[in-house]
């Protein structure tokens, strides 16, 4: 589906998001941190529960794309031994100043998802909330996951889902007419550039090394209109459309399309572990 360079790609994926940082109109005043924190947890309160981050004191866990830091800072403070990474340096700068307002020294580091800078089977948890379906190349994305956890680690990985509400109506809105499909709506107009979203089987197939894969699908605050508009949608029509969306309806008829996968794998423990008494 691509049509730009890999490169040019991740450039763009950069920019985006050093332009606007994940959940950037969420902060508020003196206390923006906590302003983002109540919003994050209004609108997913599915996230604890996911990342469980209460189980995490002692080990280590490595969170690829920590955006501003929200959930970095639960690993933090659950004790976990929290590493993060992100490919953009105003999203780092964010979490940084997060982590340290709240007494925390914090280990972020500039790092591309696609080739991490660890060695193989360094941590207990991977974690990555809506990030590496931004990517250009999700798969390796994947591998890596696969790669830097500890035989019998578990990973917890949130990648968009196909079909959604979020983009059946990106899709009336720039498909329509322009001749696209609900999967290249999606690639070109949610979030960054080459957004991609997949299904529950693609998603099993991208994950085969793993074993015990699981996955749960939710609603995303975008498929409820619950998010403020961004940006793009300030106009009228729009505001009208959030105000008289049919929530309730969506909720009960639905379910099988909410944009998020929450996925759980276990990467598998070597054979000569598995046939010890």
């Amino acid at each position: 589906m691509a049509t730009r360079s890999i490169p040019s790609l991740k450039d763009e994926v950069r920019q985006f998001w050093n332009s606007d940082p994940c959940g950037t109109r969420y902060l508020e005043g003196e206390n923006e941190f906590e302003a983002h924190a109540r919003a994050r947890n209004d609108l997913e309160p599915h996230i604890p529960e996911f990342a469980q981050f209460a189980s995490a004191a002692g080990l280590r866990v490595l969170e690829i794309g920590v955006g501003m830091g929200a959930d970095y800072l639960e690993w933090l403070k659950a004790g976990a031994l929290a590493t993060g990474v992100d490919i953009s340096p105003a999203s780092l700068a964010k979490a940084r100043r997060r982590c340290e307002r709240a007494g925390f020294h914090p280990d972020l580091r500039l790092a591309d998802a696609e080739h991490l800078p660890f060695p193989a089977n360094t941590f207990d948890i991977v974690y990555s909330y809506g990030v590496m379906h931004h990517s250009p190349e999700t798969q390796q994305c994947l591998s890596e996951a696969y790669r830097l956890l500890k035989p019998g680690g578990t990973a917890r990985i949130m990648l968009y889902h196909h079909p959604s509400l979020t983009g059946a109506m990106l899709w009336l809105r720039y498909g329509v007419l322009g001749g696209k499909s609900l999967r290249r709506a999606v690639y070109d107009h949610l979030e960054s550039p080459g957004t991609k979203s997949y299904t529950k089987a693609e998603v099993r197939t991208m994950m085969a090394g793993f074993e015990d894969i699981r996955i749960k699908q939710v609603f995303s605050p975008g498929d409820l209109l619950l998010n403020l508009p961004s940006y793009r949608f300030q106009s009228w029509p729009y505001r009208l459309g959030w105000k008289l969306y049919p929530r309730f309806l969506i909720r009960k008829l639905a379910r099988r399309w909410g944009l998020f996968l929450l996925i759980s794998a276990r990467k598998p423990m070597p054979l000569l572990y598995a046939i010890m008494p």
